[in-house]
């Protein structure tokens, strides 16, 4: 009888334990809110986009995409963080250029690699960098390289923190003019602008998009946009070429990611929320709002090769401007 009671109560514990399995298999996902990690503060281009995306992926997935903003580290803390999370489609990553390109070749201990630890899930869009200035500054690039040569080591330009692309992009704007200032990093691009707009710094490096109504005011000046061709929203900007720097072309983009190990189920329908996501017109009038250029209709493969290829680029990039960060 003992046996018999026991054999029961084993019985009983393995059909509990296959139910909960069974609840949890991909077809039934999601069925609860999913976290999307950013990796940088609230207010930053990278934040923006995210909610913008994220609406979308909550009307096809039936599930609240709840963002989570983990800032620190040049986007190394929340993506490391969603790197050791639970495999299982309820925490993803709003990964960028550096978290996935550059931070690689900048960092000599980084926490996580950006393709073996993670599942590449879609490609969001890409989005320019612009060289923009302060009222007080001069008004064209070439003015502004003078008035840096003439003024040796009196002048700074912030970041969103070590690491990220408009660092690097500040880097190499020092090694391809000689001037000489001062990178100053912050924890995010709402800080660093702040700082800008007060006049504390000579000029940043940032995309259109969280500053746009800036540009409007006039309170700041794009000198150039570093890109093949000018915006559409904004046509009057030069590229970094035509104001006089060529080969000056960069930016940063935005990809959905999940932790290694996450069902191929599950990174499929993430992908297609993504897609029907950037596909809805409303959605993408307001990525474009934000200089966003929307990706078409990118698959998981896509996405993993895209990435594969940056991180090839920028590591090019980091040598040439000797970029460190310890």
């Amino acid at each position: 009888m003992r046996n018999l009671k026991w054999a029961l109560i084993a019985g009983a514990a393995l059909v509990l334990s296959c139910a909960g399995a069974i609840a949890e298999t991909p077809d039934k996902y999601p069925d609860k809110p999913v976290r999307l990690v950013v990796p940088f503060p609230p207010g930053g281009p990278t934040d923006l986009i995210a909610r913008v995306v994220a609406v979308g992926m909550a009307a096809d997935l039936g599930q609240q995409i709840i963002i989570d903003n983990k800032g620190g580290a040049g986007g190394n803390v929340g993506t490391d963080l969603v790197a050791k999370a639970k495999p299982d489609g309820y925490t993803l990553l709003f990964g960028t250029a550096a978290t996935h390109g550059i931070n690689v070749s900048l960092y000599k201990n980084l926490p996580y690699d950006p393709v073996k630890d993670f599942e590449a899930v879609a490609l969001v869009g890409l989005a320019p960098m612009a060289l923009l200035v302060p009222p007080g500054m001069p008004r064209t690039l070439r003015d502004l390289i003078a008035k840096l040569k003439a003024e040796p080591g009196k002048w700074s330009y912030p970041s969103s923190g070590n690491g990220t692309t408009n660092h690097l992009a500040g880097e190499l704007f020092k090694t391809r003019t000689g001037v000489d200032v001062l990178h100053v990093p912050y924890r995010g691009t709402g800080p660093a602008l702040q700082d800008l707009l007060a006049g504390r710094h000579a000029f940043m490096f940032g995309t259109l998009g969280p500053v746009m109504e800036h540009v409007r005011a006039w309170q700041l000046v794009p000198l150039g946009l570093m890109a093949d061709k000018r915006s559409t929203v904004l046509p009057d900007i030069p590229t970094m070429a035509e104001a006089g720097l060529p080969d000056f072309v960069g930016g940063t983009w935005n990809v959905v990611a999940a932790p290694a190990g996450t069902p191929k189920e599950i990174i499929e329908k993430l992908n297609v929320a993504v897609n029907k996501a950037l596909a809805d017109p409303t959605l993408g009038e307001r990525l474009k709002a934000l200089n966003m250029e929307a990706s078409d209709a990118s698959t998981p493969a896509s996405t993993k090769a895209f990435i594969e290829a940056e991180i090839v680029k920028w590591r090019a990039l980091v040598a040439l401007a000797g970029a460190q960060v310890d």
